[in-house]
Order: C-alpha cells, then structure tokens, then sequence
C-alpha cells in the first residue's frame, strides 16, 4: 500500500506504447520533429487559444522557467506560504528569476483569497527600496488537496490586472481539478485571467512530461533561450512530446484524473465514517488529508503502508490537531486500486476496535 504520492507508479499503458511508437526510425532532433509539431497544436486545441508551449521534463522546471518569464530579477512573486513553489523546489524559481524573491501569504488549505492578496499588495511601500510585486502563483491543486473555484481563480486574476502582476498557475494535477470543477481548461485558465501554466502530465500518467503553456505572448518570447540555458530543450524531444500524444489520446488524461479522483472519495469516505477520525480539509481531488487517533498512524505504519505526516500551518482556525492525534496525506493516482483503499480503511477501523477493546 503506497499512498505517498502520485508520482510514484511508472507511466500507464497508452504512453508507454506512444513512446515505443516514436522510438522507431530518425527523427529532427530538439522539438523540430513531427510528434511535437502536432502535439503543440494539441495544447492549443486543448485550451482554445494561441499558445506558445514549452515541453520540459520536471515540474521544478516547469515553474521556475515560467516565474523567470514573469519576475524581473528586482521582482517579487507573490504565492501562499505552503506553495510548492517556495515549500518544495529547492530555491529554483529564485536561482532563475536571478535574485528575484518569493513571498509567501496565509490561507486555509493551502489556498489564498483574492481580498487578502490585494491588502498585501496595498501595503507594499512605493519606493525603489521595496522589490516590486511581478506576479502571483497558485497551486491548482493546492497542497492540502484543495481546488480553486471558477470565480476564486478570476477574482485573484482581477487583482493582478488592476495591480499589474503576471499570473501564474502550477497545474502539477492540472487536470485532478479539472475533472473535480467539471469545467473545460480555457474556463480554468486564460478566461479567468491566467498568463502563464505550468501543465502537470507527470503525476498523472507519464514518465517524466510537463509542460509551460504560455497565454500571454509578451512572457513567450524569452522562454526559448531560458529554457536552453536550464537544460531543457531535449535533443531527443520526441521522448517528452510522445509520452503527450499518448497522454492526450481519446481523452486518456481525463480517465486516469477520474480514476485518481474517485479513489481518493472512497477513501476519504471509508475513513471519515470512522468514529475519531475526521478530515483536515475536505477531498475535492486525489488528496486525502485525514486527522486520525494515533493508533490508526502506527497500525497503518506497521503494515508497511506508505504515506506523509502533514503541517497543521493551513488548517481552518477553529480545527487543532491533539496529542493523540496525526495529520497525514494520502494521495491516490490512476493505478490506485479499490482492494488498495479498502485495506486502508480496515486497517484503521481495525486499530480502534483494537484500542477499544484493549
């Protein structure tokens, strides 16, 4: 049982036999081939509008190439405070922004409102000492398994545009929120005002495949450089536009964010139905982030299930995490089984009837 994260099982069948399909034969070399050439159109297709797309291999890449776009090296980026932009990447937007900072805001789930980012904005001094705010980022998902609403997403897009900031979007489980909002990607993106999208395919079915997608063609023309000069721009470009067509094909991308995201709501269902366990934030993609009594932690540990603790740093204000209790993340993706979750949930009834009985 391993519900550590998503990016944890290989690639699902359809990409891996668009890959073996594009090995075949020579091909142009750095993204000049034909497979690339049809998937660009694809992305553009997808979301409705005139895109300039960069394939890259890592999500890492993706969003630092894409704030580097966006923020001048005097600039500031505005995100939440639990971003995985400045919570998990090592300091890469920074290092390719080339001095540029992030800042980071509160939020319940992960999540910032368009009124508290506009406040911040407001109280930033108008002087050369202050770094000027260059744009803002969110999370789609958020990192406690939230998803931004339609008009949450244009709410805060209405505040860069009155405050003149870039917006960009880490869509690492672009398409989880997608399927969990029922809506299309141009009504996630550009309509509610999103420049710049990191498209996320790794977590959901590739090998290693992501992609910039650029609405705003002023933040398009230096990418190509900047994209060279980190190392991604792929000789062997087929490789990454390939794992897309696969992806891509007879909606396969859709299937597997569907499976992703019903087998999180079983188990999110299975284990809230359990008397002392209850959820730090409501399941609305493929995250399950359970508060369970200490007992459930270690018999699921002790079965070998594979899982993170979480931060308590985003929970509502009235919801506190006791001393007997663990807040834990489990993520489930298209190879997650239903015999999976099941084992998860008996298990953690299995520990308190145990306790109880005790």
């Amino acid at each position: 049982m391993n519900f550590a994260s998503d990016n944890i099982v290989g690639a699902s069948a359809p990409v891996l036999q668009a890959l073996v399909q594009a090995n075949s034969g020579a091909l142009p070399a750095y993204g000049n081939d034909e497979i690339t050439k049809r998937v660009k159109a694809r992305f553009a297709d997808i979301f409705e509008h005139e895109v300039a797309v960069h394939l890259v291999t890592t999500g890492t890449a993706a969003n630092a190439l894409a704030l580097a776009s966006a923020v001048p090296p005097w600039g500031l980026c505005v995100c939440h405070q639990e971003g995985h932009v400045i919570d998990d990447e090592c300091g890469a937007p920074e290092f390719f922004m080339h001095g540029a900072k992030l800042v980071g805001l509160p939020g319940v789930g992960g999540k910032l409102a368009a009124d508290d980012v506009a406040s911040y904005l407001k109280s930033l001094p108008k002087a050369v000492k202050q770094m000027p705010p260059k744009a803002l980022s969110i999370s789609q998902v958020t990192e406690c398994g939230l998803v931004y609403s339609l008009d949450e997403i244009k709410a805060l897009g209405a505040v860069c545009r009155e405050h003149g900031l870039s917006f960009h979007m880490d869509g690492a489980r672009f398409v989880n929120a997608l399927v969990s909002l029922d809506c299309t990607p141009a009504e996630m993106t550009w309509k509610q005002g999103v420049d710049i999208l990191s498209f996320g395919a790794t977590k959901n079915g590739c090998l290693m495949a992501e992609a910039i997608v650029v609405f705003n063609p002023a933040l398009a023309e230096a990418l190509d450089y900047r994209a060279k000069r980190a190392g991604q721009v792929v000789s062997k470009g087929r490789i990454i536009s390939a794992q897309f067509e696969g992806y891509f094909a007879d909606d396969h991308w859709y299937a597997n964010a569907r499976h992703a995201n019903r087998m999180a709501k079983l188990l999110s269902e299975g284990l809230s139905g359990i008397p002392g366990v209850r959820l730090g934030w409501p399941t609305q993609a493929n995250e399950v982030f359970p508060i369970v009594p200490k007992a459930i932690d270690q018999a699921l540990k002790a079965t070998g299930a594979h899982y993170h603790a979480w931060t308590d740093v985003s929970l509502p204000a009235d919801e506190r995490v006791g001393p007997d209790e663990a807040l834990i993340r489990l993520v489930t993706s298209f190879a997650t089984t239903e015999a999976e979750v099941r084992q998860v949930v008996d298990i953690a009834r299995s520990a308190l009837s145990r306790q109880a009985a005790e």
